[in-house]
């Protein structure tokens, strides 16, 4: 079902609840809530909340739609078909709002502290097994792929060009998705890329790629996703957007207490292995239990300073639109307000 047959048929129901007499002893309906995301490992959060019942528990009937990229997300949630997304902080999202779309960030997904890394620098293996590669610097001159310009790859590559002296014009870079990213490595048509979990480490698995460096040791604390609120929720139904803000922390903080040194191996872990195996294209638990999981603060806190690099890096290549600044896409009232719900209870 699309995103707009669900709407369709939200209206629907709603008519159909105002038309029932008073008599009709019809329950309160929960509040339908629909979020876009990639179904990835880092929805961890999402799932835990569905399964444990926090959502629920807040009076939420919760949808999720899976979409492809982050930057599918912006048109739906600047319609309001979408009440909010989990996504990359991208120069399109800043776009949106210079163009007076009132989506905001609100609460942190996914950073990059050390220890807990995103995305992993490959490198061919070949390039590696003839000491063409050997240190950052042998990258000069080398097809480098990552994700859509405008995306947080580009923030982890700028940090990349100063730890080494490149400059962006020593590279050949090659834009693809993920999966697209392995494929190019494998066919030869990539030397070098930066994709996420599973992608990463089963490229490495398979023999065609080495493991060169993470993100976390490229750019620590670099913010790599967040929490995105339409206009619509955020100020036309704020009771429902904190509850569900609540219930999301509440899974992030569960999520955490079960990661020990980066994996899942600690208190209810198997239990979340599952999950993950069962919401997303990653069944191999042994696999699950393996990697290396990027981390989500507790109270949903923004590395505002990561994200403020990344968007005078997006400046300085010509992708902003418009006089926006990061501060004017943050709205932090609700994951503050969030945590000091459940500090009471």
């Amino acid at each position: 079902m699309t995103i707009a047959m669900r709407g369709a048929v939200a209206r629907f129901f709603a008519l159909l609840a105002l038309a029932l007499p008073p008599h009709a002893g019809v329950a309160s309906a929960a509040e339908t809530v629909t979020v876009g995301t990639t179904f990835s490992i880092t929805d961890l959060p999402f799932f835990i909340g569905m399964k444990r019942g926090y959502f629920a528990a807040e009076g939420l009937d919760v949808t999720f739609v899976n979409l492809d990229s982050a930057a599918r997300m912006i048109a739906p949630l600047a319609s309001g078909e979408l009440d909010l997304a989990a996504g990359g902080p991208s120069a399109g999202l800043y776009n949106a709002i210079a163009r007076n779309i009132g989506i905001r960030i609100v609460a942190d997904k996914s950073a990059t502290p050390p220890g807990r890394h995103s995305q992993t620098l490959l490198v061919r293996k070949e390039l590696i097994d003839s000491g063409r590669v050997k240190t950052l610097a042998d990258l000069k001159g080398l097809r480098v792929a990552s994700a859509a310009p405008g995306s947080s790859a580009m923030g982890t590559l700028n940090r990349l060009y100063k730890m080494t002296g490149l400059k962006p014009t020593d590279i050949e870079r090659v834009y693809l998705g993920f999966p697209q990213q392995i494929a190019a490595l494998r066919g030869g048509a990539a030397d070098v890329a930066f994709p996420t979990e599973p992608f990463a480490s089963e490229a490495v698995r398979q023999g065609y790629a080495v493991a060169f460096m993470t993100d976390d040791q490229i750019y620590p604390g670099h913010q790599i996703s967040v929490m995105i609120y339409s206009d619509r929720f955020r100020t036309q139904r704020k009771a429902v957007a904190l509850a569900f803000m609540r219930a999301y922390l509440r899974a992030v903080r569960d999520q955490n207490a079960a990661i020990v040194d980066g994996r899942l191996a600690g208190k209810d872990a198997e239990e979340f292995i599952g999950l993950i195996a069962d919401n997303t294209p990653v069944k191999d638990r042994d696999f699950l239990r393996s990697i290396n999981l990027s981390a989500s603060d507790d109270d949903g806190r923004v590395n505002v300073e990561s994200l403020k690099e990344d968007f005078e890096i997006f400046r300085a290549e010509g992708l902003i639109e418009g006089k926006i600044t990061v501060d004017d896409a943050l709205d932090p009232s609700f994951a503050r307000a969030a945590v000091e719900a459940l500090a009471r209870r």
